[in-house]
């Protein structure tokens, strides 16, 4: 790999976003986003010119379609989880006007704040949106909430009651006056803000419920991304228009989704195989925002994902078919199965854990073995992986797996790039997070 900004920079740093990277960027992100840098190091050892095509088939939140974007390049995401492909496609949309969406923000809050005054339930008294005439104020009313199906969706504690409110109150105000060209960059906003400051979750690297707020100021935390996304939008709407888009779809079923004709490169991460559900990363915003409102929502979500985690596994998933004759992954899995039998591990999802990882890995095959219809012969690939020994401290070494199925499939592996280490929790040592480098050379005969 060429030398870079990332190469220099100390192992715990690797993963950050870099000051002058935090335009569209910044405007949300995944906790665990592989950084812009580490895209942009590839882009150019691939050597991209602007008539080519970049497709990221796990976008996430679109860090390789924003940097693409930055830098000139065509480029497609595909996204399963509806937040992330939410996030995504408002993070490279650079059209509208920077003013009119904070002069629009400014209005909604007014009106929020009249609204929270009049429920007896003050935001900032300190803010420039706090009622400036005395609004008529009866005590304090019952507080909005969830419906109990959506509360039940969520982490038990992600929001107090009083934020809860005021950022519901908020909500029916942004959805009330829906504009044209400034209603989703302020849904994105809001996200934000919920993740950052408003809600009770702290990020590990695993999501979870920190110190309790019994109250939050909800207004300015908005308003305050909103004044950072038009500042970025001053900056970013002076680069050269570049196509980027975003579509809904699966990385296994690549042949149902529309994408150009050919794609010269793809970059991604892809989902590692552990115990993470990482449509808990993002289930806050998603109920509040309305994407998941339902328990079957959430189910078809986690079924248009690769199997990564024990709670993404459903009766008649049949992905380990893909990975049947490999010998290196049905012995990893044999050997999570005999160390559950060994520990006495009887859960069901313990019970579990070495069929995910056949699944896990059929699944990645399977995705390989779609995107070869698509690829331009000569196509560069980069999948950012890593390392796991979450199964019972059974090493997964994902990345040289993932090059021998590639390998099996017709690609050319060009390298296995170390981009850092990390402490794994249980075993305290120090795993690899690769990046996996691939040539297609177009079909054989």
């Amino acid at each position: 790999m060429p030398h870079s900004t990332s190469r220099r920079r100390s192992n715990g740093e690797m993963n950050k976003l870099l000051p002058e990277d935090q335009p569209a960027h910044n405007w949300y992100r995944f906790v665990l986003s592989f950084p812009p840098h580490l895209v942009r190091d590839y882009l150019t050892r691939f050597g991209l010119a602007p008539t080519q095509w970049v497709l990221d088939p796990f976008c996430g939140t679109g860090t390789t379609l924003v940097e693409s974007k930055k830098l000139g390049i065509a480029s497609m995401g595909i996204e399963a989880n509806p937040m992330a492909h939410f996030a995504a496609s408002v993070k490279v949309d650079w059209s509208l006007d920077p003013q009119g969406l904070v002069e629009h923000a400014s209005e909604i809050a007014e009106e929020a704040a009249e609204r929270l005054a009049a429920d007896g339930v003050e935001d900032d008294p300190d803010s420039l949106f706090a009622p400036k005439v005395n609004t008529h104020r009866r005590p304090a009313c019952h507080l909005r909430t969830l419906g109990s199906e959506q509360m039940k969706l969520l982490l038990s504690g992600s929001i107090s009651p009083r934020p809860l409110h005021k950022t519901l109150v908020l909500r029916d105000c942004i959805k009330q006056r829906e504009h044209p060209e400034f209603s989703r960059h302020e849904r994105l906003a809001l996200a934000k803000a919920l993740v950052c400051s408003i809600s009770n979750l702290h990020f590990g690297p695993e999501v979870g419920v920190g110190t309790h707020k019994p109250d939050a100021v909800v207004l300015s935390a908005w308003l305050s991304q909103v004044e950072m996304i038009a500042t970025h939008l001053r900056q970013l709407r002076q680069l050269p228009e570049t196509p980027a888009r975003v579509v809904p779809g699966d990385a296994r079923e690549l042949l149902d989704v529309d994408q150009p004709e050919f794609i010269d490169a793809v970059i991604t991460s892809p989902p590692y195989p552990n115990e993470k559900d990482y449509t808990r990363t993002t289930r806050l915003e998603s109920v509040i925002l309305e994407f998941i409102c339902s328990k079957d929502d959430l189910r078809a979500l986690k079924r248009g994902l690769v199997r990564s985690n024990t709670r993404g596994v459903y009766k008649g998933d049949d992905d380990d078919q893909w990975i049947a004759d490999h010998l290196g992954i049905r012995a990893i899995a044999r050997a999570i199965e005999e160390r559950r039998i060994e520990l006495g591990k009887t859960s069901g999802f313990e019970r579990m854990y070495h069929r995910v990882t056949k699944l896990y890995f059929g699944g990645m095959a399977k995705h390989l073995s779609q995107l070869r219809s698509i690829l331009r012969p000569g196509a560069m690939l980069a999948y950012v992986v890593g390392d796991q020994a979450s199964y019972l401290q059974v090493m997964i070494r994902t990345g040289s797996l993932l090059a021998e199925i590639a390998e099996l499939l017709g690609y050319k592996v060009v390298g296995l790039d170390l981009f850092r280490t990390r402490l794994a929790t249980a075993t305290k040592e120090q795993l690899r997070e690769e990046v996996l480098v691939l040539q297609w050379p177009g079909p054989q005969g």
